[in-house]
């Protein structure tokens, strides 16, 4: 079954992926966490995003597109990335999600994929 999981960062934690100091412990623990997964074989599909000041938000209302530059949601943790794995249940996501350096200053959320329609 797939799932996703979606990767949430605080912005304190978004600014250490291009710090001079911090950048190399940043991505080190990432790169631990990628690797394993690859190592399992369970990534289907994974990117990472750009910081939540780069986001663009598209509404339509009454059929006029409103545009607004950066996240709509004020929260302290954005969406930092996802990866789409292929696992037995949910327990075995849960233990993926729980291993993502985000889940120990943020959240990680997993929710099935849904299938394709008459699939």
């Amino acid at each position: 079954m797939q799932y996703m999981l979606l990767l949430n960062e605080t912005q304190s934690e978004f600014d250490q992926r291009n710090h001079p100091e911090h950048a190399q412990a940043y991505w080190g623990g990432w790169n631990a966490f990628i690797g394993a997964m690859a190592q399992a074989g369970v990534i289907v599909n994974g990117d990472g995003l750009h910081g939540p000041q780069t986001a663009t938000t598209v509404r339509v209302r009454d059929g006029k597109r409103l545009v607004q530059d950066g996240p709509f949601a004020d929260t302290k943790e954005q969406l930092g990335g996802y990866f789409v794995i292929e696992v037995a249940d949910l327990d075995a996501a849960l233990a993926w999600a729980a291993r993502a350096p985000s889940a120990s200053y943020a959240s990680v959320e997993v929710r099935p994929v849904m299938p394709p329609p008459g699939a």
